[in-house]
């Protein structure tokens, strides 16, 4: 059973650039999450775990030898000869090379493995900087150079969990990791993931192999989420008896990001949360997609909030307001920047109709053996 202390897993060095420029991620998010905690009053140093980086022989356990060593060779010299490139997508306007890369995802890496050990101990532990769900045992692939998911879960296993559940809402396709898992018996994956949208995979389910998908339309709304995730999520992780959990929860699915069109508000997603930890099983929450910044900011710092029961406030602190102010990103103008981005953390809730499409995708995984 969790305990009532959650943890925060982070480090310093996701302060440094990254991605280099023209990336849609290069933007500021997990160092702003932690400001802003800081700023809210609600991150001290009893609940802060600074986590470390995995080291090679962990990250064998999954990665592909070559690869790892690929990957620290094009680190180390600061290039990526064309074969390497070709072979494992790394150097690509995808998955650019930049000064520190190895380090910082190995580190990403190491504070999954981490969130699953404090976990198991009885902890909920959010780890926003984890979610990096596409990457392959021997490529990068999707802005992902390693998987962390994959080693949260290995670790569950090595924890002695017997069913672990990785339940994914982020607007892609958890494709890495429920393709790590297809043959383990011991781990159910669940996607909930915008239809039509890269990487064009998690069209079906496969029940047989742990793997579920609800691939939905665009514009989904918090009514159409509610009710996907109390008749077919909820009851789903009862079916399998699952004993621990890993979420990620990448914010692109919030209206507003500029690489998906689902139109979910922060709060319906902090209430499945919610009901999901209500369960009381070692729980890991990480962190995934989302590329604006004011809304991936919030969204993740209300997460913390509301795991550490924080009272939230109507509007935020001047100095808060500021800093998000001071943002920036090339994919949003400025005429588009909602002023709620500046001066609230929690959406108006994004109510609407129920369509067909929706119910049947429940009445599928619901019915699904």
């Amino acid at each position: 059973m969790p305990s009532d202390v959650p943890l925060y897993i982070g480090s310093e060095i996701y302060r440094k650039p990254a991605f280099g420029f023209n990336h849609p991620l290069n933007i500021v998010r997990h160092a702003a999450v932690t400001d802003l905690l800081r700023m809210l009053g609600w991150l001290d140093e009893s609940s802060f775990r600074e986590s470390e980086p995995a080291s090679v022989d962990q990250l064998l356990e999954f990665h592909s030898r070559a690869y790892v060593r690929a990957l620290q060779y094009a680190n180390a010299t600061g290039r990526v000869e064309p074969d390497v490139r070709e072979r494992y997508q790394v150097g690509t306007l995808e998955n650019p090379l930049f000064p520190g890369l190895f380090e910082r995802a190995s580190m990403t890496v190491g504070g999954s493995i981490m969130s699953a050990e404090l976990a198991s101990k009885g902890h909920v532990v959010f780890h926003p900087t984890g979610g990096t769900h596409h990457g392959r045992t021997d490529r990068a692939s999707g802005f992902c150079y390693f998987n962390d998911p994959v080693f949260a879960i290995l670790t569950f296993l090595k924890e002695g969990s017997r069913n672990v559940m990785y339940i994914d809402l982020d607007a892609h396709h958890g494709d890495g990791v429920e393709d790590a898992f297809i043959d383990d018996e011991r781990v159910t994956t669940v996607s909930i993931h915008e239809a039509d949208r890269w990487p064009f995979s998690g069209t079906r389910s496969r029940p047989r192999s742990g793997a579920y998908n609800l691939a939905v339309p665009q514009g989904i709304n918090d009514s159409e989420f509610e009710l996907l995730m109390e008749e077919a999520i909820l009851p789903l992780v009862d079916r399998v008896n699952a004993d621990a959990l890993v979420l990620c929860c990448g914010a692109d699915c919030l209206a507003g990001d500029p690489l998906s069109k689902m139109a979910l508000s922060n709060v319906a997603l902090w209430d499945a949360v919610d009901r999901l930890t209500e369960k009381g099983l070692p729980t890991v929450i990480l962190g995934g997609g989302g590329y604006n910044p004011w809304t991936v900011t919030r969204y993740w710092a209300g997460m913390w909030g509301r795991i550490s029961g924080q009272p939230f406030p109507e509007r935020l602190p001047a100095e808060a307001t500021e800093y998000l102010r001071a943002m920036e990103c090339d994919l949003i103008d400025e005429d588009e920047v909602d002023e709620a981005w500046l001066t609230t953390l929690a959406d108006s809730p994004y109510p609407g109709p129920i369509r067909d499409e929706i119910g049947l995708l429940a009445t599928q995984l619901k019915d699904s053996e």
